[in-house]
């Protein structure tokens, strides 16, 4: 049991539940604590405080999965959160096959489907197995890459080159979208697998990424979402992003679209140039 990361996700959690999301009352300009009191979550998670205020110093017995239900219910902690508290806890989440390097015969029939559009074939930890000519000319050949630096998350941290193609006001928001898919990734595929490398990698090589895993968010991205890119030829395009995920969610399938009308002609005027 990480019995420091078991209390760190247990306080972040508590400190980002408000009152209201509970149904309680917010208590006045008294209340000095963020998000809620130990006290609440303890009596929403059915036990007393002591013992909650013990798992939350990191101190104390390894909790039941019993009681690991209760306070996941307790903190209304999303599917995701639950299994990564279950996890710090020493409690392992349902097996799940690793993933395969090899690409889904299902997925690479839709890409080939797609060759007219930005799309690509992606692992959970960001290794990129395929992509059609549009995809390419946008983001360059981002197959070529080997070890750590298959991952686009681990680039990320680590190469400011890959984020140059990106406005500068968005890199936040892709910090942090990469950061809480490296968890997921993680809580999928657990010990010793290749995103938890990257991790641990990353802890040692970057503070940003640092600071953005201690607060342990699991939800920041979604399957549909915007991204911005800037291409030398056709300027800055905005697009609409969808992942299709394959049975089991080994491998993903990543569909550019353009947001607007500008960003039709400007993805029609790549396409002609590179004959997609």
């Amino acid at each position: 049991m990480d019995r420091k990361q078991f209390a760190d996700f247990l306080r972040s959690r508590r400190e980002a539940l408000q009152p209201g999301d509970v149904g309680l009352l917010h208590g006045g300009p008294r209340r000095r604590t963020p998000g809620l009191r130990r006290e609440e979550v303890a009596a929403l998670s059915q036990m007393s405080t002591d013992y909650y205020a013990r798992l939350e110093q990191g101190r104390g017995p390894a909790p039941s999965e019993a009681v690991l239900g209760a306070i996941s219910r307790g903190l209304r902690l999303s599917p995701r959160e639950r299994d990564h508290l279950f996890l710090l806890a020493g409690r392992q989440a349902p097996a799940r096959e690793p993933v395969k390097r090899a690409r889904s015969v299902g997925l690479s029939r839709l890409l080939d489907l797609l060759r007219g559009s930005p799309a690509q074939i992606v692992t959970p930890a960001g290794e990129t197995l395929a992509q059609t000519p549009l995809s390419l000319a946008l983001f360059g050949d981002e197959s070529v890459h080997e070890g750590l630096e298959r991952s686009l998350m681990y680039r990320w941290f680590t190469r400011p080159e890959t984020r140059r193609i990106y406005p500068e006001s968005d890199h936040a928001r892709h910090s942090r979208s990469f950061t809480s898919q490296l968890r997921t990734a993680c809580i999928q595929q657990g010990a010793g697998s290749f995103p938890e490398r990257i991790v641990t990698a990353l802890l040692g090589q970057s503070q940003e990424f640092a600071t953005l895993w201690s607060m342990h968010e699991i939800d920041a991205h979604h399957e549909g979402y915007e991204k911005r890119v800037r291409h030398p030829e056709v300027g800055l395009v905005d697009l609409d992003c969808q992942l299709l995920f394959s049975a089991g969610q080994a491998h993903g399938l990543l569909v550019f679209t353009a947001a607007g009308t500008d960003g039709q002609h400007q993805l029609r005027e790549l396409s002609d140039a590179v004959g997609a």
